[in-house]
């Protein structure tokens, strides 16, 4: 069942850096803690500590799920986990800006 938790490991991973990057450049961004949540602007500095949440979270599931990369059941479950968040995230974003939210 580690394959679960290394999905969840690159979702997280994934989530982090659109966070991550918007606070390192000092933009706005929703975020969980926006209003409304997850469309409205939230401030560089909640940006990226909610990104380093979010990589800190990825990489402690990795260290207590390691796995070796390559052609494995384990590397698929990452990049699936990075998959999904990135078409959501993806998708959710465009619609976000696409209404002129922030």
């Amino acid at each position: 069942m580690s394959f679960v938790a290394i999905f969840f490991a690159g979702a997280f991973l994934c989530n982090a850096m659109p966070h991550l990057t918007a606070g390192l450049r000092g933009e706005v961004f929703p975020s969980p803690f926006s209003t409304p949540h997850g469309k409205g602007p939230s401030s560089p500095l909640v940006n990226f500590l909610w990104g380093m949440l979010n990589a800190l979270i990825g990489l402690a599931l990795l260290v207590y799920h390691p796995f070796a990369p390559g052609m494995n059941v384990d590397s698929a479950a990452l990049l699936a986990g990075m998959l999904v968040m990135g078409v959501f995230t993806s998708v959710h974003f465009g619609r976000v800006r696409r209404e002129g939210l922030f």
